[in-house]
């Protein structure tokens, strides 16, 4: 689904400060109380597609989120070992955008991988932007999360196939191959479990889907709770990790409000 940006994870390499999923992330991912696509002449419609820098602009800051925050940007595909390396490949293609859109990278590697998918909805988008939230007074509630954009209605479309993935993604596996530097460690192979959470739909969002996504590549299980919204032709993600029995947190609704909102007032204003 997220890469992607604090994002769940398609890579099995940590988050800034915490450790990130590698399925995501993450993202990315949200849901009913929300996930509804936008209807024909909507918010969708009208919102304007942002170019990469105006879409890095339209990220929350410290300052917009307040004391207690620290907010860094990322370039796309933080995390990730090489064009070939660490990249997820899930065993039912129908899983394939969960782990595009959780954990988006950018790169012609990955936008390779996604025109070979025979998925219907390619998860890589034309801009990303992603970043790590940090939480002075909790630190576990560390979020990793991205902004990305897509053309025309494409930004539905996946929301809407992703709605569609909690039954046969319910649970799936996963494959990776080492960085081509290091192709000792052999392939990794992952078990993944999907489910829903309810999320209400942050004011400003056309619709959000909530998730919880494991990775269960080892002795430690790690799980990855995401928050997907939809905002015109541009999804935000925002996961946070949980590590063995310790729950992942709910991503901090403070920061996903703020940053639909910012990214809709980008939207709306005129190009200059």
């Amino acid at each position: 689904m997220p890469h992607r940006v604090p994002r769940p994870s398609r890579r099995s390499a940590p988050l800034p400060a915490s450790p990130l999923l590698a399925a995501p992330l993450l993202a990315g991912a949200l849901l009913l109380a929300a996930g509804c696509a936008a209807p024909a002449g909507g918010s969708a419609d009208r919102a304007r597609e942002l170019s990469a820098a105006e879409l890095r602009a339209a990220a929350v800051t410290d300052a917009e989120l307040g004391p207690g925050f620290t907010v860094t940007v990322i370039a796309p595909g933080h995390g990730e070992t090489g064009p070939d390396g660490g990249r997820e490949t899930a065993d039912k293609p129908v899983c394939q955008p969960l782990l595009d859109a959780v954990a988006p990278a950018a790169g012609p590697a990955k936008a390779a991988r996604a025109s070979a998918s025979p998925a219907p909805v390619s998860a890589v988008p034309y801009a990303e932007t992603d970043l790590g939230v940090a939480l002075a007074a909790d630190p576990s509630g560390s979020l990793y999360g991205g902004l990305l954009g897509y053309r025309g209605d494409r930004a539905a479309r996946l929301q809407a196939e992703l709605e569609g993935l909690f039954g046969p993604c319910a649970e799936f596996g996963s494959t990776a191959s080492p960085p081509p530097a290091d192709r000792s460690r052999g392939v990794t192979r992952t078990g993944h479990r999907l489910s829903r959470n309810d999320t209400p739909t942050p004011e400003g969002a056309d619709a959000a889907t909530g998730f919880t996504l494991t990775n269960e590549s080892g002795a430690v299980v790690l799980a990855q709770r995401a928050v997907l919204a939809r905002v015109g032709p541009a999804l935000v993600v925002f996961s946070t990790v949980g590590v063995g029995a310790e729950p992942a947190p709910v991503p901090d609704e403070r920061v996903v409000r703020h940053q639909v909102a910012k990214l809709r007032a980008a939207q709306k204003a005129r190009k200059s």
